[in-house]
């Protein structure tokens, strides 16, 4: 049997210490859980100090605005409307325009053209809206007793006769005997055509023998198709309407540029007191609603009213589903909006950014930043910022260059010039910037007691002279589809020498002073 020791000594354990499974679990945890941290709280902080109550603001910015219009310069509501005088001064220039071109009679329905020779100023007007019952005002070429053949105008109408009363209700000025309106009346089961052509207006003088000469009836652009192929089938002539008698309404006289002046300078005010009230997390619709009201406070008839934030102005007059974007703090904002005010229309529209917001708990937002900046977590962000500024920079530059276009056109608005060439030289400086494709309509239009009316500025009206007394809205814009739209639109007057006149107050300075 061998040596065996009592207390054999054990073999060296193997000290080489085991895998530490469990510290990249804990690196990650204080590595990661920070970050997390710090990405939730910077969240919530930043929709804690931007997220607004828009119950609470949308009242705020109303009576904002309020307050600010009523304590600014509301001189441009002390206009006179227009006199009985005028109406027929109006209707003496449109006889001389109608004999010179041998129309006998100038026939219109309600609507706008009835209400520039009717009485468009009286604030109680009653709405008179067309009807399947003929309701028409005749305007007639006539010489003026012991005037030498001077041509004024015989102004008269055709009635239902159960309406007569309802109609010399409406204040319609008049020169006849004792200012009594000359009427002529038919009952409910004559033919109203028929009436007229034998009437006492035109019965004497075309009436009898065969062959002898219809009377020949310019129509209004307004009236409906039914009542011109009535008259037409009755046996009067009836023609379109010609450039002579356009012209009456297109040169507008002093009274009416005072108007003018007054209901565009109105809203242009309206806007721009508005802008400093708005904040981040309205809507378009409340944007609007804040507008309606201050126009409303002033005394302004509500017209139109088109509030657009980002990709939705890039449409000019917005797409079917508007009204719901939130405003954020470098959303383009653009509003088109026209008002009435003692029967003439404004038609303005202003692109501009809301003030930035004052930032609350800037110490905390220091402190999270710096534990982004730590952990290396801020290139994400800086990112999404760089491309923020690049869009916000070609914004600014967009701006600017539909400004430049607008003054091009205005110093374009010259008597004798087309109205093509003050289209075309809007259209040069935006092509020139490389926006040609974003500026997708006409320059503008006509004003007066419609936002519509003719001349229109585009850039193949070559036809049409641009004369004294003239009103134009000058309105360029650039449209760059699921982005954004600017539109810089105000109002001018041809004038005889030098440049148009200005007639909104003064044009937008930049996108923070529109």
């Amino acid at each position: 049997m061998g040596y065996q020791p009592i207390n054999p000594r054990p073999e060296a354990p193997d000290v080489t210490p085991p895998p530490r499974r469990g510290l990249s679990k804990y690196v990650f945890l204080i590595a990661v859980l920070p970050a997390v941290f710090f990405n939730l709280a910077w969240i919530s902080l930043t929709w804690l100090s931007n997220s607004p109550n828009t119950s609470s603001d949308f009242s705020k910015a109303q009576q904002c605005t309020l307050t600010n219009l009523h304590n600014s310069n509301l001189s441009f509501l002390s206009v006179p409307p227009i006199t009985a005088t005028e109406f027929l001064t109006r209707r003496d220039r449109l006889a001389q325009a109608l004999f010179a071109t041998g129309i006998d009679a100038f026939v219109l329905e309600p609507g706008y053209t009835f209400q520039y020779y009717g009485n468009t100023s009286q604030v109680d007007w009653e709405p008179w809206e067309p009807e399947e019952r003929p309701f028409l005002m005749l305007i007639m070429p006539v010489p003026s007793p012991g005037s030498g053949g001077q041509i004024v105008a015989k102004t008269a109408f055709l009635a239902p006769s159960f309406e007569e009363g309802r109609v010399r209700m409406l204040g319609i000025p008049s020169r006849e005997d004792e200012g009594e309106l000359d009427i002529v009346t038919w009952e409910e089961h004559w033919d109203p055509y028929r009436t007229l052509l034998e009437s006492r207006l035109f019965g004497a003088q075309f009436g009898g023998e065969d062959g002898a000469r219809k009377p020949k009836l310019m129509m209004d652009e307004e009236i409906r198709d039914y009542i011109a192929r009535g008259l037409a089938e009755t046996g009067f002539e009836t023609v379109g309407l010609n450039a002579e008698v356009e012209l009456v309404r297109q040169i507008k006289s002093p009274a009416e540029v005072e108007l003018l002046r007054s209901v565009n300078t109105g809203t242009v005010v309206a806007v721009r007191v508005m802008r400093p009230c708005l904040v981040p997390g309205l809507t378009e619709d409340e944007v609007r609603d804040i507008l309606d009201g201050a126009l409303l406070s002033i005394g302004f008839g509500l017209f139109f009213n088109i509030v657009l934030f980002e990709e939705h102005g890039a449409l000019p007059h917005g797409g079917f589903v508007t009204g719901g974007k939130k405003l954020a703090e470098e959303s383009m904002v653009v509003i088109d909006v026209g008002a009435h005010y003692l029967g003439y229309s404004s038609d303005i529209c202003r692109s501009f950014f809301i003030d930035p917001p004052k930032k609350k708990g800037s110490c905390i937002h220091k402190f999270l930043k710096s534990g982004f900046e730590l952990f290396g977590l801020l290139q994400d962000h800086d990112t999404h910022e760089q491309k923020h500024t690049e869009l916000h920079t070609e914004k600014l530059k967009v701006w600017d260059i539909v400004l430049e276009a607008q003054t091009a056109a205005a110093k374009s608005f010259m008597p004798n010039n087309t109205a093509a060439s003050v289209d075309i030289a809007a259209r040069k400086v935006i092509e020139d910037a490389g926006y040609g494709y974003g500026f997708t309509h006409r320059l503008g239009h006509g004003i007066g007691i419609k936002a519509h009316e003719s001349p229109y500025l585009n850039k193949f009206n070559t036809k049409v002279l641009l004369q004294p007394g003239m009103t134009f809205t000058n309105e360029p814009g650039i449209y760059l589809e699921n982005r954004f739209g600017v539109r810089h639109e105000d109002i001018y007057l041809v004038k005889e020498d030098g440049e148009a006149e200005l007639l909104t107050g003064r044009r937008a300075i930049s996108p923070y002073d529109p």
